[in-house]
């Protein structure tokens, strides 16, 4: 595999030594495979930031460790990687660990696995169970910075957590719901990828505080666990609808938003308002297509970009700073998206 990178890059890149590296790259064996995959993918990770290896300043090697269905990691990815040139003359780099779903006990030994290698921070996306607050304790104990995205782990130590109000997110979904469904009848789903992911259970509570408090005749049926992913999503909501024949709208706090509307028209449903979240690559399809009503997005740019200004300051290369405000919450239609890469207006 042509690459122009030292091996030490690559090594420190992937967290692995020079030895292991140097017996990948020339093929000599005795490596696991999933070892190999990872060279492979640091070589990956350096091409993107090619532009940060090369300069010269105080460095930050930031570990983005993320679960969450693929369409939201590579979000995070590619706002992260636009925003590395903002934050000049330090330079930052990244290494990413990005799962879908599985037990928690794999995203501990992942932090528990960077607490002993080191690391300048962690910027983190994981659920609010015991073991991952314990993880977080002792990579603040080694003196790694963690900051939460999108989804907060208050009692564990982390330094500050980026992203939007959940609980205006929530109610500001359940407002446009009242106003586009109107007089129609109908009931409406909630549906979440799991209940142990904070954001999504603060969605969940100011969607349903201000539906009861103004819509108190609208019942709501809540799907959970669907982890997100099509398959295990498509069977959730057809098992709802096939149960409830008044469902006639969707709150999607936690994706699978292309299952949730095939589960619909394989049933010949009609879903009537479509509430969804974040610009990912799935939604901005499905905007485009009319298939959803709107998307409520807050800029993952400037959540990044806090992020890192965070772990600086923690290292002293910032001043300090009050905690940042939570993200703007947008109402996205077909009707307003901002410009995509590559697109006319893009900046």
């Amino acid at each position: 595999m042509g690459h122009p990178f030292p091996i030490r890059e690559i090594a420190r890149q992937a967290g692995l030594s020079e030895a292991t590296v140097d017996r990948v790259l020339n093929g000599r064996g005795g490596v696991r495979e999933s070892t190999a995959q990872e060279v492979h993918r640091a070589i990956a990770d350096l091409d993107r930031q090619r532009t940060q290896v090369r300069l010269v300043g105080r460095t930050f090697m930031v570990d983005i460790v993320v679960q969450a269905p693929e369409r939201f990691s590579t979000a995070v990815r590619a706002a992260l990687e636009a925003e590395l040139p903002s934050l000049h003359p330090a330079v930052l780099r990244s290494r990413f660990h990005f799962r879908e779903t599985g037990p928690a006990a794999e995203q501990v030994r992942t932090l528990d696995r960077i607490a002993r290698r080191g690391s300048q921070g962690v910027i983190l996306k994981a659920p609010d169970v015991p073991e991952v607050t314990a993880a977080v304790g002792r990579l603040t104990a080694a003196g790694i910075p963690v900051v939460t995205l999108v989804t907060d782990l208050p009692a564990s130590g982390r330094l500050g957590c980026v992203g939007s109000d959940n609980r205006a997110a929530g109610a500001t979904a359940a407002y446009l719901m009242g106003q586009w469904l109107g007089d129609r009848p109908g009931n409406v789903l909630t549906s979440l990828s799991s209940g142990f992911f904070r954001n999504e259970e603060e969605r969940e509570m100011g969607f349903r505080s201000l539906m009861r408090a103004r819509y108190p005749e609208r019942t709501l049926v809540e799907t959970a666990e669907g982890q997100g992913l099509d398959a295990t999503q498509y069977d959730l909501v057809r098992a709802a609808l096939t149960r409830d024949p008044e469902i006639r709208a969707v709150y999607s706090i936690g994706g699978g938003n292309d299952a949730t509307l095939r589960a619909f028209a394989d049933l010949g449903r009609e879903c009537a308002v479509f509430i969804a979240h974040d610009l990912d690559h799935e939604n901005i399809r499905l905007l485009r297509e009319h298939r959803l009503s709107a998307v409520l997005h807050h800029d993952l740019r400037q959540d990044l970009r806090e992020a890192c200004h965070l772990v600086m300051r923690a290292h002293g290369a910032l001043p300090p700073a009050a905690p940042p405000p939570p993200s703007a919450i947008q109402v996205v239609t077909p009707y307003n998206m901002p410009a995509q890469p590559g697109e006319r207006g893009e900046r």
